[in-house]
């Protein structure tokens, strides 16, 4: 078999507030590398204190990719993501620096590493229609609609994520086939495969009470930095305040901006906003370490038990070069 010559990736994967920014900083300063993020909150303006985007200073200290690429009223899927981050990544390989991908969207790193299936393309009067039907009946009577024509998506899509359950039941629709049957046909091709041989590894904490800790003394963090204005001043944009249902907006469905939403709609009280968004972050990680466990190549590492041994992974990593 002929030995693979192809560049060189890292790709750093983790819940959140586990550390991967700092890491890819340091990662990037020390092999000359360039960090792409690959994070669904990110790539939206706005949406900084919150989504923890990195700080001005953090992005001076290496450069970082699709951060600030949409509004937040615009829609951003895994598949745009896919094409964006290829022609970040190759243009940084065509500056011979080092690719590292930094982020803890699952599906924006299997669209990006393993390609996506093949699907149809958005339609605006389905999409419509599906909007219209939703105001009427309400989410969880669409989702009980697509148990009936797909239960594989229906139980991989919670009742309340309205954006995938209108996507799926606009895939039925535009082509009369499921959108799980989509998933599992590839293209006859295949996806163009990533052009990297690539480390990847995900930081957790060995003790979910460390990320639980870490989740909590972030948010309040979050909180001194003026997350709450934040939000406020989204608020005030006005297509926002033109939309009919702003809380259905990708954007607005990162974690914590829901509950700082309601909270400024009068929902909820200081204190029970504040705990129900550390419980939404610490949900969010529940979810990411799953997604991340099944992926049985990953190498994982606690950012601060395993730190030495984290740095020679990737040193001996960096020497096949």
């Amino acid at each position: 078999m002929p030995a693979d010559t192809r560049p060189l990736a890292i790709a750093i994967m983790g819940p959140t507030a586990s550390g991967k920014t700092a890491f890819a900083i340091e990662c990037a300063q020390r092999f000359d590398g360039e960090i792409v993020s690959v994070d669904s909150a990110l790539v939206y303006r706005g949406l900084d204190i919150g989504a923890a985007k990195p700080s001005a200073e953090e992005r001076a200290a290496a450069p970082h990719h699709l951060i600030d690429v949409r509004e937040p009223w615009q829609p951003y899927s895994a598949a745009d993501f896919a094409h964006d981050a290829r022609i970040a990544v190759d243009a940084i390989l065509a500056r011979g620096r080092l690719p590292i991908l930094a982020g803890g969207t699952g599906l924006y790193f299997r669209a990006l590493l393993e390609g996506l299936s093949p699907m149809p393309l958005t339609d605006p009067e389905v999409r419509a229609r599906l909007e219209a039907e939703a105001s009427e009946r309400g989410w969880p009577a669409m989702h009980a609609e697509l148990a009936r024509i797909d239960p594989e998506a229906a139980a991989r899509i919670h009742a309340t994520d309205p954006q995938r359950i209108q996507r799926a039941l606009e895939v039925y629709r535009v082509s009369g086939r499921t959108i799980s049957a989509w998933r599992r046909e590839r293209a006859a091709d295949g996806a163009a495969k990533f052009p990297c041989r690539t480390l990847k590894f995900a930081l957790a904490p060995c003790e979910r009470a460390v990320l639980h800790a870490r989740i909590e003394r972030r948010f309040d963090a979050m909180l001194d930095a003026g997350f709450l204005d934040e939000v406020r001043a989204l608020r005030a944009l006005p297509e926002l305040r033109a939309h009919p249902a702003p809380l259905d907006l990708p954007a607005l469905r990162a974690v914590g901006y829901r509950q700082a939403w309601e909270h400024l709609d009068g929902l909820t009280d200081a204190r029970e906003f504040r705990d129900r968004a550390i419980f939404a972050t610490r949900q969010l990680a529940k979810r990411q370490l799953t997604w991340l466990r099944g992926d049985l190549a990953l190498r994982w590492f606690d950012p601060q038990a395993d730190a030495a041994a984290l740095e020679d992974a990737v040193d001996l990593f960096m020497r096949l070069a």
